[in-house]
Order: structure tokens, then sequence, then C-alpha cells
């Protein structure tokens, strides 16, 4: 059974006919209830819709009953009729947290653009709930690996047959393309997902340091070093560890790497005893491996223990009929962060979006996510870093318009939560149109849905 829209309460049984027929001709379901004892029975804090009801009404008013539903949930817009021009009541209404206060008679036309804009604020509300509900619960992190592009679809079937395996993995991929994300994503739905994911960026770590970071030390094993530390492979032990910049490690310490892949044991700084590991590699590079060890500047060993399954991850460049989903996640999880309302983008800013050749690939897509959520749409104004002369991403014709399309069609779908029916509207098209060009493009509503 479809789930009302609008709860409507009123005693007068008329005015519950006529708003019945009304709002069911405006394409929002109604349940209709003469008393708001009854109405409040169907109420949650999950209701994705909203309340309007009459002021004066036997044994519960409107009042009374707006009270009732702002203990269920406080962001359920409540909006209040009265045949009595009250303005006291009005104040009262509001100050008490109506979302709004009408008076009978009213004009249709405006009540039905009040109640869509009730529904919308409703939605947000929920959509937003939901974010900030996961974003507490994620105790270990579980990113979602977004896009329905050629090569995200070529990425995903690379990873999903060696999750359950302990192989080791090399990503391969431009700064700022989602390389730690994905590795993540590897160990979060591996068999070693209870045990620790240890990251530690190669390239960051001075020369002096990374050594002991990596293998840990004794105590006065070096001058500083006045207590033991258990170092990130040890602390990996039956997860993974994470590399990256894996191409900046100083030759020596490769040497030492090597070893433990090879021998599943880690020696601590200033110990004669080794550790039993059980560690699952998974490096990243920007780098061609493969040349630098050619040249001599990497291990060609350990690029062959590290390279067991190899993927390139695509830049955003490479996938740019994937920045409408990724902005729009992006700005949810902004707009929740922030108690921002999360505004989708229209069919022409998505496509200034993927005009843009994204230096900084998924990285500067969620930046500039976060200042749309905050600044609004002057954000997305702001000029590219090195856009002048910029040709490269250039596309064919056909493929501009192919992409423009798709984008179209994508910001329509997110902005009507799937509704196919608000989406044929929104872009004036036929609903087998509608179809015929979601299966061109590889769309599913239910991408889309709330």
């Amino acid at each position: 059974m479809t789930q009302p829209s609008v709860i409507f309460v009123d005693d007068d049984p008329h005015i519950l006919q006529a708003m019945a027929q009304t709002l069911t001709l405006e394409d929002l379901p109604v349940a209709c209830f003469e008393a708001a004892a009854p109405a409040l029975k169907t109420i949650t804090a999950d209701f994705g819709g909203i309340v309007l009801c009459d002021y004066n009404m036997p044994g519960m008013d409107g009042l009374q009953m707006l009270e009732q539903v702002r203990a269920v949930d406080d962001s359920i817009p409540v909006i209040i009729l009265t045949g009595q021009g009250d303005i006291s009541t009005a104040v009262t209404a509001m100050q008490q947290g109506a979302y709004d206060f009408i008076e009978k008679p009213f004009d249709h036309e405006e009540l039905i653009e009040l109640l869509r804009h009730a529904l919308e604020k409703r939605h947000l509300a929920l959509e937003n709930r939901r974010l900030k509900a996961q974003l507490r619960q994620m105790a270990k992190p579980g990113p979602r690996i977004l896009g329905d592009s050629p090569s995200m679809q070529r990425v995903m079937a690379t990873i999903d047959p060696i999750l359950d395996i302990s192989a080791n993995i090399l990503l391969h991929g431009e700064t700022g393309s989602g390389k730690d994300a994905l590795a993540r994503y590897i160990h979060e739905n591996s068999p070693r997902s209870a045990h620790n994911f240890v990251a530690i960026n190669c390239g960051a770590v001075p020369e002096n340091l990374i050594e002991s970071e990596l293998f840990g030390h004794e105590a006065g094993a070096f001058t500083g070093a006045d207590k033991r530390r258990i170092g990130k492979i040890e602390h990996a032990h039956k997860g993974t560890l994470f590399l990256d910049e894996v191409e900046s490690m100083p030759m020596p310490l490769q040497i030492k790497l090597l070893r433990v892949l090879e021998e599943q044991k880690v020696e601590r700084l200033g110990s004669n005893q080794v550790q039993d590991v059980d560690v699952r590699i998974i490096a990243a590079t920007k780098a061609d491996l493969k040349k630098l060890s050619d040249e001599g500047e990497f291990r060609a060993d350990l690029y062959y223990r590290l390279n067991v399954v190899k993927v390139d991850i695509p830049s955003l460049r490479e996938r740019k009929e994937d920045i409408p989903l990724l902005f729009h996640h992006f700005v949810l999880i902004a707009a929740a962060r922030y108690d921002r309302e999360s505004v989708p983008l229209d069919a022409g800013q998505a496509a200034r979006l993927m005009q843009r050749s994204w230096p900084g690939n998924v990285r500067e897509l969620r930046n500039l996510a976060e200042r749309y959520v905050l600044l609004g749409p002057a954000a997305l104004d702001e000029n590219e870093p090195g856009s002048e002369g910029d040709i490269s991403g250039r596309q064919t014709l056909v493929e501009m318009m192919d992409s423009f399309e798709r984008t179209a069609i994508v910001s329509a779908l997110n902005a009507c939560h799937g509704s196919i029916k608000d989406t044929m509207v929104q872009l004036g098209i036929a609903r087998k149109t509608l179809y015929d060009k979601m299966k061109k493009h590889g769309l599913d509503k239910a991408q889309f849905k709330d």
C-alpha cells in the first residue's frame, strides 16, 4: 500500500471528501481522519509525509495535535487550518512549531504549493537524518565505491573475485583518484575486516623515521627510543597494511619489506626476536613502478611481490559520467555534517561540472561539493585551477551530447528521488522515451530512491 504523503484531519466529512479528491488529483497520496487520536496512531518518527489538520476539532484540537506530533518527531511539518481569523491563535501555533497556519476559505493552488514545499523539507530532514546516523555508526571505515561508468565497472570486476583471498594488490592511479577509499573498501569487504586496517604514507614520513614506523623498535634501540613501540606491520597482523606512495620507500627499506612478504615475519629495531605476522599488503602508487624497477629506482623483486593483482584506477576525466552521482553523494554527506539542506544540481550545472578537467580528481570534486553546500551555487562559478588552455579530456560532439543527455537524466532522477513521473515532468518527455534513454545510459531508478 502506498504510504500517504499527507495526513489530513478534519471533523467535517464533506471537507474531508473534497480535500481527498483534490490531493489525489495532485498526485499527493492522502490519508483522511475525522479526529486527531486515530491519525496520531499512524505517525511514527520515520513517517515520510506531513500533517494538515483543522484547528477546531472535538476531543483534541489542532494545537494539541501539533504538540503530540512534535513529541513523535519535531521535524514533521504540521499545517493548521482554521475558519476563525484569530491572529493570536496563529501566533501561538507558529511559536509552538507549526510549519504554517492557513485561514479558511483558502486558495487551493497556494495550499498545494505549500504542501509540496513542506514535503520537500520533510524529505530533506529524513535524508540528512539517515546520513547522520550512517556517519555516527561508522566506527570503522567502510567507504562506498560509487560509479557505473565502464571504467569503474572494470575496476570492480577486477576486485570482486579477490576480496575473499589474501593476494597482495597494487593500486595505480593519479593523486586524488580514490586509492585510499578503494583500499579501505577491499579491507572492509574481506575476511580481514574484523582486524586492523593500517595505513601509512611512505612519502610523508621522514626517511629516518619510516623504518621505525613500519617495523617498530625496542626500548633503547636508538636515541629517543625510551620504550618499546609496535610497528605498523605488526599492528596490521591478520588485517591489511596499506602502503600509499610506495614508490617513495627508501631502497634499504624495500629489502626489509621484501623479507616480510616472503617470510611473514617481522623483527623490531633493536631486537633479536622475530614476530610472526599475517598481513595483506595493498600498495598504492601514482608512478609507473615497472618503469622505475627497469631503471633500478625500485626493486624489481618487490614490484613483482606487490603486483600480484594490479588495479588501474581511472582519473575523473576518464569517468565523467559518474560526476553527477559522485557530486550528489558528497553533497548529501556535507549537508549532514554541516546541518545544511542538500540542493540537487540542475542539468546545466551538472553539464558544466562534466566539462571541467578535474586535475585533483575525486578529491577535488568532494571539496567542491562541500563548498557548494556551504556557499551555494556561487561555488560552482569559481575558476578551475589550470583551466586556461586545457585541452585534456576533449570529446566529440556526439560524445558531448550523450554526456549532457545522461547528466540531465541523472540530475532529474536525483532531484525527483527516482520518481519516474516527476522526472518525466521535469524533463518534458514521455514515459517510454525516458525509459529508453535510461536503458541506453545504463540507469536504474532504484539508484536514486531515498
